[in-house]
């Protein structure tokens, strides 16, 4: 077992050039050959002009796994060019790096890892490819799964976050329209996820705010180590670390649920920094799954698998989950998505709704004003808790008598398989220290 740096080199520099290179760099102790043999002989050629063992394999990441797993790496250093590697291949190197938490440097670019930290009682991530891919609504499903095996408390991450860690006890505390309308009236953003969290999954929750999102998922500044330090101080068992959008906490937790979207370009899955997010789940959960095709699925799974072949997959699509009583009422449906929002409306009518009248601009304030002024003769708005949710439109319907009934959105599979089962199996596993 070496210590000190990696290099990265090919084929196509003569091994003298490499060998001067490394000289010049110092403090390599093993290297790893991704390919090319136009300049040189043979990779014992290599090993020898440099003195340090090199590491090769028919797949260059496998050789790389191998020789950081071996050795303590203190950076890979990038001694390569094309057209062995191109832009993708790097990539793919830099995540791994970062899965392993090693500087990866080249010619002109550096990545660096956030050091990992580790919270005092067992942990669940749950993060996201990227923003509307459902991660809330799935974060919510899992907390309310897991207290049939544990007592959670969420952490949550967000633009919209409090300066300082804000606790709701969701167990105790009843979120009411008029509760949250006070809060934004207050200056703070009611809409924010640990309390929708809160909400509609009925636990504790940790809201914490954040700014800025790296390429790989770290944020620039955030409250996570003041909200974690809370969570620890509490008697639940089970902290759940929540990401925002695409973004994460900078801890190592024991076990991973990543969100992703079937919608979300294929790139973004298996290239940049894709695959250092699909290394880390456990479980990989698809929303929105019946707006594609079973090719683009296929296509789908086979970009996680070839990543992380030990991920458990599971289809899903969001069905909406009204925290209120809709029975019987004429319903104005607001929501953020166009394309969620007549599948929303048939769920609503399967329960004894009717929906009057539609609006699609939660995002979109100075639009969703317009569209709520012409909303007339309804019982109630039902409304995702996003964006203006609590300032405009709970807001707008207090005003005028109208009743608020709050939506969820649940995952259901559609490809045979139980994610229920699937969270309940980590958890216990989680709560063992069996990982």
């Amino acid at each position: 077992m070496g210590k000190g740096r990696l290099v990265l080199i090919d084929g196509e520099h003569y091994p003298d050039v490499t060998a001067w290179a490394v000289e010049k760099l110092g403090d390599v102790c093993c290297a790893v050959f991704l390919g090319g043999t136009e300049k040189i002989g043979s990779i014992g050629e290599i090993e020898r002009k440099l003195g340090i063992p090199v590491y090769y394999d028919h797949d260059y990441l496998s050789a790389l796994r191998r020789a950081l797993s071996e050795n303590e790496i203190t950076e890979v250093v990038d001694l390569s060019d094309e057209p062995v590697i191109n832009y993708e291949d790097r990539f793919r190197i830099a995540s791994l790096c970062m899965f392993y938490g090693v500087p990866y440097r080249g010619a002109d670019f550096h990545f660096t890892p956030r050091p990992l930290k580790r919270t005092r009682k067992p942990s669940l991530a749950v993060i996201g490819t990227g923003k509307r891919v459902g991660k809330t609504a799935v974060s919510g499903f899992i907390a309310r799964t897991l207290k049939e095996i544990a007592r959670p408390v969420i952490v949550t991450m967000g633009r919209g976050g409090p300066a300082e860690p804000e606790l709701i006890d969701g167990e105790k505390f009843e979120i009411t329209p008029e509760f949250l309308l006070r809060l934004s009236e207050s200056g703070k953003h009611a809409a924010s996820d640990h309390f929708e969290d809160a909400l509609t999954s009925r636990v504790t929750t940790i809201g914490c705010r954040r700014c800025g999102g790296g390429m790989a998922g770290f944020s620039f500044f955030d409250m996570v180590d003041e909200g974690i330090k809370l969570a620890e101080s509490l008697p639940h068992d089970l902290i759940i670390l929540e990401g925002s959008g695409a973004t994460f906490p900078a801890y190592r937790a024991d076990g991973y649920i990543l969100i992703t979207s079937a919608r979300q370009k294929l790139d973004f899955i298996g290239g940049y920094f894709g695959p250092f997010r699909i290394a880390l789940a456990d479980i990989v959960v698809v929303t929105m799954a019946d707006a594609v095709s079973e090719g683009r699925l296929r296509a789908l799974r086979k970009a996680i698998e070839s990543i992380n072949p030990y991920a458990d997959i599971h289809f899903t699509v969001l069905r909406s989950r009204p925290l209120g009583d809709v029975s019987g009422k004429r319903l104005g449906l607001v929501m953020t998505s166009s394309d969620a929002l007549p599948k929303a409306g048939e769920r609503l009518e399967k329960l004894g709704a009717e929906i009057v009248c539609a609006s699609t601009n939660l995002s979109k304030r100075s639009l969703l004003i317009k569209d709520l002024e012409a909303f007339s003769g309804i019982d109630a708005v039902a409304v995702e808790l996003k964006a203006a949710a609590v300032d405009v439109v709970t807001r707008w319907a207090l005003e005028n008598g109208v009743e608020v009934i709050y939506l969820d959105n649940e995952p259901v599979n559609v490809d045979g398989k139980d994610l229920r089962e699937a969270v309940l199996r980590l958890g216990r596993s989680i709560l063992e220290g069996g990982r």
